[in-house]
């Protein structure tokens, strides 16, 4: 059995692309989730250069470097919490990345800082954003019903977050034509 890690899963498709990817490198994946995969077999040299190379060809980087690995889990479960729990963790931001990769708080964000030029807290604060952007293209929500599903204090404190990173309020990204939203994978 071996465990890998890939960079720039993001998604539900991303974890299917993997899967069939395993699959058509004759592995027999146990499971795949945002940012790793679980496969039957000890994967040699010769599979991990043809992994490496297939992954590639969609977008996807295979991980070795432990440090690399850190980050990437660290991105993956924080793109968790704010795309696929909507933000709603009844614990703090450092709680629950302890409670997720069963490290310390201070040593993943040192890591994260040095490796990421940024720090956790930013990353966590642009991911919201970018969340954001996509629920008010959607324009199902209400800028109230926003800033409550993505756990904001308020709509005023949302908005000012929001101008602090896009540089604009979210009405004035309502009413744009264009699509301004940035991939997770470069975020």
């Amino acid at each position: 059995m071996s465990k890998i890690y890939i960079k720039n899963m993001v998604c539900d498709r991303c974890k299917m692309a993997v899967e069939q990817t395993l699959q058509r490198q004759n592995l027999h994946p146990i499971k795949v989730d945002l940012g790793e995969a679980i496969v039957e077999e000890e994967l040699t040299e010769t599979q991990l250069l043809a992994l490496r190379t297939a992954l590639k060809e969609l977008g996807f980087e295979l991980l070795g470097d432990r440090r690399q690995q850190t980050i990437d889990l660290i991105k993956s479960s924080l793109i968790k919490l704010v795309h696929y729990q909507d933000n709603q963790s009844a614990t703090t931001l450092s709680d629950y990345l302890v409670s997720q990769l069963h490290q310390d708080y201070s040593s993943l964000s040192k890591l994260f800082s040095e490796v990421e030029g940024k720090t956790i807290e930013r990353y966590y604060i642009e991911l919201r954003i970018e969340r954001v952007k996509e629920l008010i293209r959607y324009d199902e929500l209400t800028l109230t019903q926003i800033a409550q599903r993505m756990n904001y204090s308020s709509v005023a404190y949302l908005s000012s977050q929001f101008k602090a990173v896009t540089g604009m309020t979210p009405s004035q990204f309502r009413g744009m034509k264009t699509n301004t939203r940035m991939p997770l994978d470069q975020l």
